[in-house]
């Protein structure tokens, strides 16, 4: 069986570097078996390479892509913090924020990007509870962004 590393190759991804925090924040957090991980946006090198909100700016396919790098990059803070993904038991829950135009409701849509990335990367561990959220606005004017809890070895 591959490991997730292994699968994120599969997919023609590489696992990023950890984003630095905008904030006074760590990128994650480990507690006995678990490990927290702060909200990620959609940074590339660096850079978002969309802003605005969803149902405006932003369409709602790009808007899930964008949502696939947050939890990337969320998956990537896990990695520095312990070590081997190998070594996660469990998705346990993601949080999904989608920063929208007022009309827009198809925040489970855009978190779907997430969700299935996980799912490709952690197979049966990587089925997860969560939230889809619309919000107003999001850091950097930011159209997602991702947090999750990950139970682990």
């Amino acid at each position: 069986m591959p490991t997730p590393e292994e699968r994120i190759a599969e997919l023609g991804l590489t696992l990023p570097e950890v984003v630095p925090p905008v904030a006074a924040y760590q990128p994650a957090v480990r507690s006995g078996d678990h490990v927290y991980v702060s909200g990620q946006l959609p940074f590339v090198d660096g850079s978002l390479p969309a802003t605005g909100k969803v149902g405006a700016e932003v369409d709602a396919e790009t808007a899930k892509e964008l949502a696939a790098v947050c939890a990337l990059n969320a998956v990537a803070a896990v990695r520095a913090e312990i070590g081997e993904l190998s070594d996660v038991v469990r998705i346990v829950k993601v949080g999904g924020f989608v920063a929208s135009a007022p009309d827009f409701t198809g925040h489970p849509g855009v978190v779907n990007g997430a969700s299935e990335l996980l799912g490709q990367v952690f197979g049966e561990a990587g089925v997860h509870a969560r939230a889809a959220v619309g919000v107003a606005a999001l850091p950097l004017d930011a159209p997602v962004e991702v947090d999750m809890i990950v139970e682990v070895r």
